[in-house]
């Protein structure tokens, strides 16, 4: 579902090849996303106002909130002069521990730790994912992030915004969300998982963005056992994706990517062709 506009057009003044030319351009838009529980906001981030109920059932479940969707009684989209509300009512078990964890976040664009109260929380455990006997031939995951870019509606009209994307093998890339926020992208990406369904334990988890800690740590709370990303990952979040048992792969480019912790699952050309018996 999109809520309410996610570009609008400028004017520009624009100066290339050594020329100026008067024109327009379509930008994306960003606005305050304000996720309220039971009444009370627990977080507000900067991102783009669209896939809004995506967005609350995916920051719940990856930020720990809830375990499972079903603990959000009901959601509601409400929109003001200032920027847009998700206000959520859980279940009277899950409302009585968040109200004892309580926080405020104010997030800006590309911080995906503002507001927590320890440096604990900020290197938390990650979940340990499953996935035992998965694996996927290199050329398909390869394949699968060429496959991302036409599918980028907003970023192909604005350039300016991230995308997390959810493939799988026999059916490729089912889910796409995008936002000005990578943070954002990845978890509209993980409602929109829940919602529809289903689960990211059989497929692989596209990321057009840089992989840092939190990125992994939010891949894990989901359980997809593969991340593909387009630049390259933070040590942390190498050391944080060994943890979970995921499969990191990064600096994915029309050539191939590097992969960075639990290479089983990654069959290169000669392993797929094996277990083919081509």
């Amino acid at each position: 579902m999109i809520t309410g506009s996610t570009f609008s057009r400028h004017r520009e003044i624009a100066w290339r090849a050594g020329r100026t030319t008067s024109t327009s351009r379509l930008v994306a838009e960003e606005s305050a996303i304000a996720l309220t529980y039971n009444g009370s906001t627990n977080a507000v981030m900067m991102g783009t106002p669209a896939e809004l109920e995506d967005f609350g059932v995916g920051f719940s479940l990856t930020e720990a909130i809830i375990d499972s969707a079903s603990e959000i009684r009901s959601i509601e989209l409400i929109s003001n002069k200032f920027g847009m509300e998700v206000r959520m009512w859980l279940d009277g078990d899950r409302a009585a521990t968040l109200a004892a964890r309580r926080r405020a976040i104010s997030g800006p664009i590309g911080c995906g730790l503002c507001g927590i109260e320890s440096l604990e929380q900020a290197r938390r455990t990650p979940s340990r994912v499953e996935g035992r006997g998965i694996a996927f031939p290199a050329r398909d995951l390869l394949g699968a992030m060429q496959a991302l870019s036409p599918l980028q509606t907003l970023n192909q009209q604005t350039r300016s915004v991230h995308a997390a994307a959810f493939w799988r093998p026999r059916s490729g890339i089912t889910l796409v969300r995008e936002d000005v926020g990578r943070h954002n992208a990845l978890d509209k990406l993980a409602g929109a998982i829940v919602r529809e369904g289903s689960s990211a334990r059989d497929g692989a988890v596209l990321l057009t963005s840089r992989v840092s800690v939190e990125m992994v740590q939010k891949a894990a709370m989901i359980g997809a056992p593969v991340v593909v990303a387009v630049s390259a990952p933070t040590a942390l979040a190498i050391q944080t994706a060994d943890e979970a048992g995921i499969t990191l792969l990064a600096v994915a480019r029309d050539d191939g990517y590097g992969v960075f912790t639990h290479p089983r699952r990654v069959l290169l050309p000669e392993e797929a062709a094996s277990r083919t018996g081509c």
